[in-house]
């Protein structure tokens, strides 16, 4: 039976910033046209003409004072970055993390996993970096792999290079666009049309640090595809991998998250960051949301008996492509340097392909991997009631129904 995840720990506290709101300056009214002065009145003043009544001067609403906007300025900016700085300094701690293990005089053999043959597995993004190397690695131990992607060009050319590769490995490409609700409903359709087992789900896919922009279904992108793309598609596939799973062998769901989620701040009323943005900020959040949701999920299908575990893994700081829309500074830095402090892209896969098919994590759930190793998460994420109140939340958004509600 899966293990539940550990005890709860008290959450962290949001940020918030203020938004700046000038008002808009009046004008005044026109000066009175002048009359005949009254008898004995003094020659400045004028007297309104019959039946029309006087003009007035129009009040001009009040300007912030300086020192008030200086410090709305300055919230705003701390807002932005606050989360910059936590993290590129938890980026930092990896790398060094990683540099160390990698000047270690003996490092260990790469373990050897039993084949897979007959099993089903699904991977999000599986079409370059870590996903492409999750899929190539379950593909030769004789898994049928289905990648899930959003390019149809890239996804056929992944399968031809893995087919290449692996010479007898099983893969095929189905379209899924995780920013759209409605991809993601008509890709499980197309799966299930297949009327195929589904043993092992990666939610791998992802975007880092992109603009402010929405997804097609109004969602902040990196909540909107990292997580709640993920949150959608397991959920809609959870039935097929309960009867996929058996007691001796357990269908798997892992999800891959990044340390960056230890610098996270899940805002619960403003999960599609209108009140602020920052690409940091949201980036951290999504990775920490999904920690949230493999936990809840965990508890969940403990509950309910099912023969399924759920995982969450880090696969370190890893040289692939979302490295795109960070500073100039980054890029250049990581061009130089990645050779040494970044892990290649079949390193970072290595923690997935471990929690997908090792007989030590059968019939183990809701842990934390990284190294191919359990450890801690954020304190945050082991909060029960902010696990609970996300996935509330987060199944009104995708517009399903919460089953959660009727679990202890």
């Amino acid at each position: 039976m899966p293990r539940r995840a550990g005890a709860a720990a008290r959450p962290g506290a949001a940020v918030t910033a203020a938004a700046l709101s000038l008002p808009l300056g009046g004008g005044r009214a026109a000066p009175p046209r002048p009359g005949p002065a009254r008898p004995g009145g003094g020659g400045g003043e004028t007297e309104p003409r019959a039946g029309r009544p006087p003009a007035r001067r129009a009040l001009s609403p009040p300007r912030p004072e300086p020192a008030a906007a200086g410090r709305e300025a300055a919230m705003s900016l701390l807002s932005a970055l606050v989360p910059l700085l936590r993290v590129y300094c938890i980026g930092l701690l990896v790398i060094l993390h990683q540099l160390r293990r990698r000047l270690r005089p003996r490092c260990p053999p790469a373990p050897v996993f039993p084949t897979q043959n007959g099993k089903v597995a699904i991977v999000t993004g599986g079409a370059e970096g870590i996903g492409y190397q999750t899929v190539k690695h379950l593909a030769r131990l004789g898994m049928h792999v289905i990648i899930a992607g959003n390019s149809e060009s890239e996804g056929q050319e992944a399968v031809r290079k893995i087919q290449e590769e692996t010479l007898t490995g099983k893969v095929e490409f189905l379209y899924c666009d995780l920013a759209s609700m409605k991809s993601i409903r008509q890709f499980v359709q197309r799966f299930r049309a297949k009327n195929c087992p589904l043993h092992v789900l990666v939610n791998n896919a992802g975007v880092m640090l992109v603009p402010e922009r929405k997804t097609e279904d109004g969602f902040e992108e990196h909540f909107g595809l990292n997580y709640l793309g993920h949150f959608l598609l397991t959920n809609l596939l959870l039935d097929t991998l309960e009867q996929s799973g058996t007691h001796s062998h357990n269908a798997r769901i892992i999800t891959v998250s990044s340390a960056t989620h230890y610098a996270g701040k899940l805002h619960l009323n403003d999960l599609k960051s209108r009140c602020s943005y920052s690409p940091h900020g949201a980036y951290a959040q999504s990775k920490l949301a999904l920690v949230l949701f493999t936990y809840r999920l965990q508890h969940l299908l403990t509950a309910n008996g099912s023969h399924v575990t759920a995982n969450v893994v880090d696969p370190g700081v890893v040289n692939t492509k979302l490295y795109r829309h960070v500073f100039w500074v980054v890029k250049v830095a990581k061009w130089m340097t990645a050779w040494l402090f970044f892990k290649t892209p079949e390193e970072g896969a290595s923690t997935s392909i471990y929690a997908a098919v090792s007989p030590e994590m059968e019939g183990a759930g809701g842990c934390y991997l990284y190294n191919e190793e359990r450890t801690k998460s954020a304190d945050v994420a082991y909060d029960e009631e902010l696990q609970r109140r996300l996935w509330t939340e987060s199944c009104k958004m995708v517009g399903i129904s919460d089953e959660s509600s009727k679990a202890p």
